[in-house]
């Protein structure tokens, strides 16, 4: 018999399913978006965890085997080595492909036309028919900095709107396996790409890019992975897509750029500070677009639905000794 204990909303349906399984207790407690201690009593005989940040106490967890995040990103597993503990952990991968791609296509177009320009006319009642206005994303060039299935539904947007698809990746591209996906959507077999870059690549990919689209998760790696000389790579006509995390720019070089004009423009969901001060110079640029971190649709009906769906799938999947969907690798845990 397993123990899994959910420390999140309720998905009733899912919830269903989840207790049909057999040789399966299923606990909750009430969910808090934050890490905090936990009775040891309700987690001491716990084998799977549901949540999105484990219990501060976590260390009181003698029996856990398997913990799924409900976010895509996992920075919160690094402190606890799960890895050397032998401790299996999922993230939500897949959860958020298609609303964080619809943002990023959203954002091309309206940096592209510049939105922002014509809602300020319309405010100042100011009829303004520039082709500055009226530019189209068609035929454009996209750079997609990870390849994963953010990445990849968003290649699939681009390609149907009729852009060049370029992506920068470390290892290169290969058919995604036992990885969450809505269905019919991403790019499964790794195909839809017109160039693959690789580590090394990197100036030569940034330098006939109009957008660049950040898609890869926050890393001792990848972190600052943008700074002064791969802004200074991009024409001084791209623009700037970060929904995956703040801290992938650096800050200094991010506000030279859009000081001195190395980059046409950016669109920011992801901060680097949280909420962003009134007081912060991005929010004060004409060419910056800004969004309180809600790419990803945290809130959206969807979301819970194909947590669950990822949670449920994956004890079924424990349960009878198969592989698991969005299993993070020993080198991920470890921040690698």
């Amino acid at each position: 018999m397993k123990n899994a204990l959910i420390d999140m909303p309720v998905e009733a349906g899912a919830l269903k399913r989840l207790q049909r399984i057999s040789e399966l207790t299923v606990r909750l407690i009430e969910p808090r978006e934050y890490a905090r201690p936990v009775p040891v009593e309700t987690i001491a005989d716990v084998h799977i965890l549901f949540c999105t940040y484990p219990p501060e106490n976590f260390s009181d967890m003698k029996c856990v085997e398997l913990i799924q995040l409900a976010s895509a990103g996992y920075s919160q597993l690094y402190p606890l080595g799960l890895a050397q503990k032998g401790v299996a952990a999922c993230n939500a991968r897949g959860v958020f492909d298609v609303p964080v791609a619809e943002w990023n296509v959203a954002m091309m177009i309206n940096l592209a036309r510049n939105l922002r320009g014509m809602i300020r006319n319309q405010e100042a009642g100011v009829w303004d028919r520039r082709s500055e206005f009226q530019r189209e994303i068609r035929g454009l060039t996209v750079g997609i900095w990870g390849y994963g299935g953010i990445g990849r539904e968003t290649a699939r947007l681009a390609k149907a709107l009729g852009m060049i698809v370029f992506a920068m990746t470390r290892h290169g591209i290969s058919p995604q396996l036992n990885t969450y996906r809505v269905e019919g959507t991403g790019d499964p077999g790794g195909v839809l790409p017109d160039r693959v870059f690789l580590t090394g690549q990197e100036i030569e990919f940034l330098a006939r890019l109009d957008f660049l689209v950040l898609a890869m998760p926050h890393t001792r790696h990848t972190a600052g992975v943008v700074g002064e000389a791969e802004l200074r790579a991009l024409p001084d006509t791209a623009f700037v897509l970060n929904a995956a995390r703040g801290s992938l720019i650096e800050e200094g070089a991010l506000l030279m750029a859009l000081r001195k004009g190395w980059i046409a423009g950016a669109a920011l969901d992801t901060h680097y500070q949280y909420p962003l001060p009134a007081d912060h110079p991005l929010w004060h640029f004409p060419n910056v677009i800004l969004t309180p971190h809600i790419s990803g649709s945290t809130l959206s009906p969807h979301t819970s639905e194909r947590t669950w769906d990822v949670f449920v799938q994956n004890v079924e999947r424990y349960m009878a000794g198969r592989t698991l969907l969005n299993q993070l690798s020993a080198a991920q845990l470890n921040g690698e």
